[in-house]
């Protein structure tokens, strides 16, 4: 009989590529993880891995048991959710994934309508950049995420995981001195999130459809220092609507931008019909404010 634990480490390792990786995203050593695996591989009597330097390639016999493992697992959240139906109220831990304008701007109030409507639900919030939650959700780190795409930046497909339609769109904007086009401030510096970001990977593309590559001055992730800064001439940016919120501070400008922000409800394939995740959808359904088309889920 193959064993699920070790299943879900050859998942993990398809998806890293590397042991090194797998023990890094699941909190264990890296000779653990290979010991394990070499455990899979007798269960299996067939080889799964070819050892390449540092890397580890699967198997076509390998490759076709991550895709029977993904089923499985699947499955497995499938009957979790079966039986968090099949008791008496929702409690518990509930872990929740959030990018920063999403936790500053929306999550408080799902939380407060989570907790009239289930009081014995224990939310724990975490901070992390949406290219980070599928790694997050796979190891068990978070229960349910929000994660936002662009127009330039499309969510891509990860197996195992499972996304909502989009909870709310926002527009985009570009903050500057004075109103103006991505286009016109070619000779401008920017202010830019880290690399490896998603919100990095927006403006590059924004600025590279304009016809040039940005001149990075600061990188920041908040968009609350991205707009400070920008008031004292450090540069320009490009802001979602949850940035701008409240309000800029003087001397910034915000041009509409024909660009929209999606977030969106992840969670591990299998968990939509659990009744905690589907209680939070719905708390940050009614949280979402009406200019974002709040109140009534989007389908």
């Amino acid at each position: 009989m193959l064993d699920v634990r070790r299943l879900r480490l050859l998942r993990e390792l398809a998806h890293h590529g590397t042991i090194a990786a797998v023990a890094e995203a699941l909190a264990f050593s890296p000779s653990a993880v290979s010991q394990q695996l070499s455990v899979l591989e007798r269960e299996a009597g067939v080889p799964l891995l070819e050892r390449t330097g540092r890397r580890v390639a699967l198997t076509p016999a390998g490759l076709n048991l991550v895709r029977h493992a993904e089923a499985v697992l699947e499955r497995l959240e499938q009957a979790s959710a079966e039986l968090a139906h099949a008791r008496r109220g929702l409690a518990g831990p509930l872990r929740i994934g959030t990018y920063p304008s999403a936790a500053r701007a929306i999550v408080p109030a799902a939380l407060a309508g989570l907790a009239a409507r289930h009081p014995g639900l224990e939310p724990m919030v975490t901070e992390v950049d949406p290219a980070a939650v599928a790694a997050a959700l796979r190891a068990g780190e978070l229960d349910v995420a929000l994660v936002h795409e662009y127009d330039l930046v499309p969510a891509e497909p990860e197996p195992g995981l499972a996304l909502t339609q989009p909870v709310f769109t926002e527009p985009m904007y570009l903050a500057a001195a004075a109103a103006g086009t991505v286009a016109e401030h070619r000779g401008s510096p920017w202010i830019m999130a880290p690399a490896g970001t998603l919100c990095h990977a927006m403006t590059l593309r924004a600025c590279q459809s304009a016809g040039f590559t940005p001149r990075v001055r600061h990188h920041v992730d908040d968009f609350t220092t991205v707009l400070a800064l920008v008031a004292v001439g450090q540069g320009v940016a490009l802001v979602p609507h949850l940035g701008t919120v409240p309000a800029p501070p003087p001397g910034v400008v915000l041009t509409r931008l024909p660009m929209y922000r999606r977030t969106r409800t992840a969670f591990r394939a299998g968990a939509a019909a659990h009744p905690a995740v589907a209680a939070f959808t719905a708390a940050l359904h009614s949280a979402v404010p009406a200019e974002l088309g709040g109140g009534v889920p989007q389908v």
